[in-house]
């Protein structure tokens, strides 16, 4: 039998190497920038055309490399980080593979330029699909100027299986942010198609996540920091009121790399918890520095996935470090059991010298400070009151503290407040938009109010007309002969109880909603004919850039769908208008919801990006008001609606919006 097993050629295991490490222009930048990082380099400038297809340069003023390191950087598994087995344990570069040069090398036309510092001349390597093609001397600053251009131009296949402008762009962003926020102390620039997008100067953290992230961060940073013996964690966290609707703001660094980490992001969320409104997430950029030895770095070919060895203790310290930085800065709840906030004085007190030397403001209590004043305004015969001056200030000082309220005014007080919790208010207008009624203006309320006070006039029947967008025809299934029994009833606010022929209809109706208003956003976004409300005054949105990349992505959607809006600056937009349907609350979160559902739609089938778009503001629009209080008008055109949809029994993403119940299934719940 012949011998069938044989080495693969040298470029071909660069071919299948590439595969791993360079997966698109993203990974080139990421290589690159970290070389530079490893480089010594104060200076680093990433130059990208076309979204990274054409042209990926990263210049940097490092240490520069000899021609012979020059030409053997390009070889597999060359590296100048680890020379032993131990030095695998004690990795604290961010490039030791010698992996990422020859990968991209194999899969793309590479230009290098190199010189170090003590030397006159640099050294020119031109290298295609892994051949190098021309090594020469050359004049050049110190430092290295890497060219990735056509990036997959021998592998068309891979080429192909890029995605658009705006996706590639938005990934290159995610890559330039991670190392431009673990290395503050080096500048960083960052030129598109010719453009500044961004030039972040050296300085320390909190400036750079300022200037990398937006001035809208200015106010809203708190230092974190917690230092043991195991670990060190330091960084910034975000106040709860600053949480956003979108993931993209939460970034982990272990001994400076960025990683991606679920469970450690649960420990910060559970030092939040009961902090933060629903579906909404916290700021942070948090380092960890920890022994080398204690964790693997060498996982995955990204290096964005490590091991703890003992994340238990990890995850416990990371979340006592949140904690206390939220407690330090005066954003989690305290509670005092003893003091009575209900009657505090309504105005600063004026005390004597012995008073201010007793008065504790930490230790402030309504009750002691009421004690204090009573003692005051009465002479004691320790201290007789003297003729000069002292009367007048205590006749104001009496005059300041209103008298302390007896037990039965206190008693009636709570009871005045608990009876005002009780009451249930709806919002009226927030459900009626939310279902598509329309809601009578002040000046059709007052012509009401004014007929209401006049004498009744006898008037013809009228039937009356819900406005319903489609009209739709009746629910096929409900037993109109039921009388009184075929009345629509609203369980819980969430659910609709529907009498049908053949027994029970139980509808949620969140999920009837969230299907209605897809196929209307699916109808609208086909025809591109989506009507829009012009808002009172326009308002602006400032974006992260990953943020503001991925609306560029869907922009056309989001016209199509009604929304109105113009450029206002950097990674900012002013809102003139949003669709008719829609509730006009926070637009900012509303835009955060859409893009944090488009960028995580998850589902094993690639969805067409118009139908990702209708799905999301569906699902956005529906849970503004998933457990509404309807009227029997709204819920009867709520159920005709849905039964109208070409499906009416699923939301767009498979779950149920209507149950069942047959009649031998509710008599078996009373014979059995």
């Amino acid at each position: 039998m012949a011998d069938i097993i044989q080495l693969l050629p040298e470029y071909l295991a660069n071919q299948i190497a590439a595969g791993e490490v360079v997966q698109r222009p993203a990974s080139a930048v990421k290589e690159l920038l970290e070389n530079a990082v490893d480089a010594g380099a104060t200076q680093v400038q990433l130059i990208i055309k076309d979204a990274g297809k054409q042209l990926v340069q990263v210049v940097d003023n490092g240490a520069g490399m000899s021609p012979t390191d020059a030409r053997m950087s390009l070889e597999r598994h060359a590296t100048s980080k680890i020379r032993t087995t131990d030095d695998l344990f004690r990795i604290r570069t961010l490039g030791f593979r010698g992996e990422a040069l020859a990968s991209i090398a194999a899969v793309a036309q590479v230009e290098l330029r190199t010189k170090p510092r003590d030397q006159d001349t640099g050294t020119l390597l031109l290298v295609e699909g892994s051949q190098i093609t021309s090594q020469q001397p050359v004049a050049c600053p110190d430092g290295t100027s890497i060219s990735v251009k056509n990036l997959f131009f021998n592998v068309p296949a891979r080429r192909n299986f890029l995605k658009s402008n705006a996706v590639e762009m938005r990934h290159i962003l995610d890559e330039f942010q991670h190392i431009a926020l673990a290395n503050p102390q080096i500048a960083f620039s960052l030129f598109q198609n010719d453009l500044e997008v961004f030039n972040l100067p050296a300085g320390k953290l909190g400036q750079r996540i300022v200037s990398l992230l937006g001035n809208g961060y200015k106010e809203q940073l708190a230092a974190c920091e917690e230092v043991t013996p195991f670990i060190a964690v330091r960084g910034f966290i975000g106040k709860p009121e600053s949480a956003k609707k979108s993931r993209g703001d939460q970034f982990f660094f272990v001994n400076n790399r960025f990683i991606r980490s679920a469970y450690l992001n649960h420990a910060v969320l559970t030092a939040y918890e009961g902090l933060l409104p629903k579906d909404t997430f916290p700021f942070y950029v948090l380092f960890l520095e920890l022994d080398p030895k204690s964790i693997d770095i060498n996982v995955h070919p990204t290096k964005t996935e490590i091991k703890f060895e003992d994340e238990k203790t990890v995850y416990a310290i990371v979340r006592a470090a949140v904690k206390q930085s939220l407690g330090l800065h005066n954003m989690a709840p305290s509670l005092d059991f003893e003091g009575d906030v209900n009657f505090a004085p309504i105005q600063p007190l004026r005390l004597s010298g012995d008073q201010k030397s007793s008065f504790d403001a930490a230790n402030f209590r309504p009750d002691a400070l009421a004690s204090a004043a009573s003692a005051a305004a009465q002479p004691t015969p320790r201290e007789p009151r003297s003729n000069s001056g002292s009367t007048g200030r205590s006749d104001a000082y009496e005059r300041q503290v209103p008298p302390r309220p007896t037990d039965q005014a206190k008693r009636e007080l709570e009871e005045f407040y608990r009876s005002l919790s009780e009451l249930n208010v709806p919002d009226v207008e927030r459900e009626a938009t939310a279902i598509g009624v329309p809601v009578p203006s002040a000046a059709a309320l007052e012509a009401a109010q004014a007929a209401a006070e006049m004498p009744a006039v006898p008037q013809p029947p009228v039937t009356p007309v819900v406005q319903t967008t489609p009209p739709t025809p009746q629910l096929p299934l409900r037993d109109a002969s039921a009388g009184v029994g075929s009345k629509v009833l609203q369980l819980h606010q969430q659910y609709l109880l529907v009498p049908v022929k053949s027994g029970l209809m139980l509808i949620d109706q969140a999920a009837a909603r969230e299907r209605i208003l897809y196929e209307q956003y699916a109808q609208e976004l086909q025809r591109e004919t989506g009507t829009s409300q012009t808002l009172l005054f326009p308002r602006t949105v400032t974006f992260s850039p990953q943020d503001f990349a991925v609306l560029r992505e869907v922009e056309e959607a989001l016209r199509a769908l009604g929304f109105r809006f113009t450029d206002f600056g950097k990674h900012t937009i002013a809102v003139e208008g949003i669709p008719a349907d829609v509730p006009a609350r926070d637009e900012k979160e509303l835009l955060e919801g859409l893009i944090e559902q488009f960028r995580n739609s998850a589902g094993p089938v690639k969805l067409e990006r118009r139908e990702q778009m209708a799905r999301a503001l569906a699902r956005r629009v529906a849970s503004t008001a998933a457990t509404a209080r309807l009227s029997d008008t709204e819920m009867t055109a709520l159920v005709d609606r849905l039964f109208a949809c070409q499906v009416p029994g699923y939301t767009p993403d498979g779950r149920r919006t209507l149950v069942m119940l047959e009649m031998n299934q509710l008599q078996s719940f009373f014979t059995s």
